[in-house]
Protein backbone atom coordinates (compact mmCIF):
# COMPACT_ATOMS: atom_id res chain seq x y z
CA UNK A 1 0.00 0.00 0.00
CA UNK A 2 1.21 3.48 -1.26
CA UNK A 3 1.59 6.30 1.55
CA UNK A 4 0.10 9.88 1.33
CA UNK A 5 2.78 12.19 2.33
CA UNK A 6 1.34 15.37 3.45
CA UNK A 7 3.62 17.56 1.69
CA UNK A 8 2.51 21.52 2.48
CA UNK A 9 0.77 22.04 -0.78
CA UNK A 10 -1.16 18.55 -0.20
CA UNK A 11 -2.22 20.05 3.55
CA UNK A 12 -3.08 23.47 2.07
CA UNK A 13 -4.89 21.69 -0.65
CA UNK A 14 -7.01 20.21 2.05
CA UNK A 15 -7.41 22.51 4.21
CA UNK A 16 -8.68 24.95 1.33
CA UNK A 17 -11.63 22.28 0.02
CA UNK A 18 -12.47 21.82 3.59
CA UNK A 19 -12.91 25.32 4.32
CA UNK A 20 -15.18 25.14 0.99
CA UNK A 21 -17.27 22.33 1.89
CA UNK A 22 -18.09 23.96 5.59
CA UNK A 23 -18.46 27.64 4.05
CA UNK A 24 -20.88 26.09 1.56
CA UNK A 25 -22.72 23.64 3.85
CA UNK A 26 -23.50 26.24 6.55
CA UNK A 27 -24.73 28.84 4.21
CA UNK A 28 -26.81 26.21 2.47
CA UNK A 29 -27.79 25.92 5.99
CA UNK A 30 -28.49 29.38 6.66
CA UNK A 31 -30.46 30.26 3.80
CA UNK A 32 -33.04 27.94 4.49
CA UNK A 33 -33.03 28.25 8.65
CA UNK A 34 -33.24 32.12 9.08
CA UNK A 35 -35.57 32.72 5.93
CA UNK A 36 -38.22 33.72 8.47
CA UNK A 37 -35.83 35.66 10.95
CA UNK A 38 -32.62 35.68 13.12
CA UNK A 39 -31.99 32.97 15.75
CA UNK A 40 -30.74 34.46 19.12
CA UNK A 41 -27.86 32.76 20.89
CA UNK A 42 -26.89 34.68 23.37
CA UNK A 43 -29.57 37.53 24.04
CA UNK A 44 -27.84 40.79 22.91
CA UNK A 45 -24.49 39.36 22.14
CA UNK A 46 -24.75 36.55 19.20
CA UNK A 47 -27.24 35.66 16.88
CA UNK A 48 -27.71 33.76 13.72
CA UNK A 49 -29.12 36.30 11.23
CA UNK A 50 -29.01 36.00 7.26
CA UNK A 51 -27.34 38.94 5.59
CA UNK A 52 -26.62 39.07 1.64
CA UNK A 53 -23.33 41.10 1.32
CA UNK A 54 -22.97 42.45 -2.37
CA UNK A 55 -19.47 44.29 -0.64
CA UNK A 56 -16.15 42.67 0.77
CA UNK A 57 -15.34 41.64 4.05
CA UNK A 58 -16.93 43.47 7.22
CA UNK A 59 -20.07 44.82 4.37
CA UNK A 60 -17.29 47.90 2.76
CA UNK A 61 -17.61 48.39 -0.73
CA UNK A 62 -21.22 47.28 -0.85
CA UNK A 63 -22.37 46.95 -4.80
CA UNK A 64 -18.52 46.26 -6.29
CA UNK A 65 -19.20 42.61 -6.23
CA UNK A 66 -18.05 42.15 -10.06
CA UNK A 67 -14.91 44.09 -9.02
CA UNK A 68 -14.34 42.56 -5.76
CA UNK A 69 -15.16 38.95 -7.58
CA UNK A 70 -12.07 39.96 -10.05
CA UNK A 71 -9.68 40.41 -7.38
CA UNK A 72 -10.77 37.48 -5.20
CA UNK A 73 -10.10 35.20 -8.66
CA UNK A 74 -6.61 37.19 -9.58
CA UNK A 75 -6.01 36.26 -5.44
CA UNK A 76 -6.97 32.61 -5.98
CA UNK A 77 -5.07 32.69 -8.80
CA UNK A 78 -1.71 33.79 -7.33
CA UNK A 79 -1.95 31.70 -4.18
CA UNK A 80 -2.52 28.44 -6.38
CA UNK A 81 1.32 29.55 -7.78
CA UNK A 82 2.24 29.79 -4.04
CA UNK A 83 0.85 26.81 -2.88
CA UNK A 84 3.71 24.82 -4.79
CA UNK A 85 6.38 26.68 -3.13
CA UNK A 86 5.43 26.26 0.65
CA UNK A 87 8.35 25.78 3.07
CA UNK A 88 5.90 23.99 5.83
CA UNK A 89 3.01 22.48 7.40
CA UNK A 90 2.39 25.58 8.92
CA UNK A 91 2.66 27.71 6.11
CA UNK A 92 0.34 25.92 4.01
CA UNK A 93 -2.56 25.64 7.18
CA UNK A 94 -2.55 29.46 6.68
CA UNK A 95 -2.46 29.42 3.25
CA UNK A 96 -5.05 26.84 3.23
CA UNK A 97 -7.58 28.99 4.98
CA UNK A 98 -7.05 32.00 3.46
CA UNK A 99 -7.63 29.98 -0.62
CA UNK A 100 -10.48 28.43 1.26
CA UNK A 101 -12.05 31.30 2.04
CA UNK A 102 -11.39 33.17 -0.98
CA UNK A 103 -13.18 30.65 -3.05
CA UNK A 104 -15.82 30.18 -0.53
CA UNK A 105 -17.12 33.80 -1.03
CA UNK A 106 -15.76 33.24 -5.18
CA UNK A 107 -18.83 30.25 -5.19
CA UNK A 108 -21.28 33.24 -3.84
CA UNK A 109 -20.38 35.95 -6.30
CA UNK A 110 -20.63 33.29 -9.19
CA UNK A 111 -23.67 30.95 -8.89
CA UNK A 112 -25.70 33.69 -6.23
CA UNK A 113 -26.44 36.46 -8.60
CA UNK A 114 -28.55 37.21 -12.31
CA UNK A 115 -25.55 37.89 -14.00
CA UNK A 116 -21.55 37.72 -14.41
CA UNK A 117 -20.28 37.79 -10.96
CA UNK A 118 -23.70 39.49 -9.44
CA UNK A 119 -23.97 37.55 -6.56
CA UNK A 120 -24.03 38.16 -2.78
CA UNK A 121 -22.06 36.92 -0.70
CA UNK A 122 -24.33 35.23 2.12
CA UNK A 123 -23.57 36.27 5.65
CA UNK A 124 -24.93 34.92 9.31
CA UNK A 125 -23.21 34.75 12.12
CA UNK A 126 -23.79 38.34 13.79
CA UNK A 127 -22.05 39.67 17.33
CA UNK A 128 -24.66 42.21 17.56
CA UNK A 129 -21.70 44.59 18.35
CA UNK A 130 -19.71 43.38 14.78
CA UNK A 131 -19.94 43.20 11.41
CA UNK A 132 -21.92 39.88 10.31
CA UNK A 133 -19.47 37.14 8.92
CA UNK A 134 -19.35 33.49 7.54
CA UNK A 135 -17.05 30.58 7.54
CA UNK A 136 -15.20 31.82 5.10
CA UNK A 137 -14.84 35.24 6.24
CA UNK A 138 -13.64 34.04 9.24
CA UNK A 139 -10.96 31.37 7.73
CA UNK A 140 -9.47 34.31 5.73
CA UNK A 141 -9.05 36.02 8.62
CA UNK A 142 -7.58 33.59 10.55
CA UNK A 143 -5.22 32.89 7.92
CA UNK A 144 -3.96 35.99 7.21
CA UNK A 145 -2.97 36.54 11.04
CA UNK A 146 -1.42 33.40 11.33
CA UNK A 147 0.81 34.26 7.84
CA UNK A 148 1.86 37.39 9.22
CA UNK A 149 2.77 35.90 12.56
CA UNK A 150 4.63 33.46 10.50
CA UNK A 151 6.52 36.12 8.74
CA UNK A 152 7.79 38.31 11.88
CA UNK A 153 8.69 34.43 13.19
CA UNK A 154 10.59 34.02 10.60
CA UNK A 155 12.53 37.23 11.15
Amino acid sequence: MRRITLTPRIVALIVAGAVVVLDQATKWMAVRALADGPIPLIDGLLQFKLVENSGSAFSLFQGGGAVIALIAIAAVAMIVVIVHQLPSRLEALAIGLVLGGAVGNLLDRIFRGDGFLTGKVIDFIDFEFFWTFNVADSAITIGAIMAVLLAFRKR
